[in-house]
């Protein structure tokens, strides 16, 4: 699957190796527009694959977050205005999960996890204009976490994102990506 990924914002150290796909995060580094904070971040690091179509896509994620708002998931994208990102984020001192919706301007919606969130699986299925996202320990055994409408478009991009707002250094595999597309109508 990697081989059908391009990057925006590549980090300066990455690699594909057997176990998947690592990537050690730069610094200030985030995906965010407006909401709160009053600012515009587009300078995360996100490994994109084009699709045409409805789809679900899957994800492991490994990674030990230590710094405040040090976050890795599954990205979403049409353009830098329409996008979701879906993992786990280090927000006062614990992992969470974490899913940010932005249509024009982000939002964000946190909750509990019962599993580690070192070692997790997601998945996010786009159909019709709705997202369904779904976190997992084993990858097997799915727990609905959010649907939210979500455009559908001729063209969007799938991928492992990561981004470290507050520091540099965060390192994450990401493995088991798998994207299945869905029938058209």
């Amino acid at each position: 699957m990697w081989r059908l990924c391009e990057w925006l914002n590549e980090p300066a150290q990455w690699a594909v190796e057997h176990s998947g796909l690592h990537v050690t995060t730069e610094a200030r580094t985030d995906f965010w527009r407006e909401t709160g904070y009053g600012y515009t971040r587009d300078n995360g690091h996100f490994f994109g694959q084009k699709v045409e179509r409805d789809f679900t896509a899957t994800l492991r994620i490994r990674a030990k977050y230590a710094g405040q708002f040090d976050q890795a998931g599954l990205m979403i994208r049409i353009d830098e205005s329409r996008w979701i990102k879906f993992g786990t984020e280090f927000f006062d001192g614990r992992s969470i999960l974490s899913s940010v919706v932005t249509l024009d301007r982000s939002d964000w919606a946190i909750g509990a996890f019962a599993g580690s969130m070192d070692d997790f699986h997601v998945q996010a299925t786009l159909k019709n204009g709705a997202l369904h996202l779904e976190a997992s320990q084993d990858g097997q055994s799915w727990t609905l976490m959010r649907l939210a409408p979500f455009p559908s478009s001729p063209l969007t991009f799938v991928g492992p994102m990561c981004c470290t707002p507050e520091r540099a250094g965060l390192n994450v595999v990401f493995s088991n990506f798998d994207v299945e597309l869905k029938a058209a109508g």
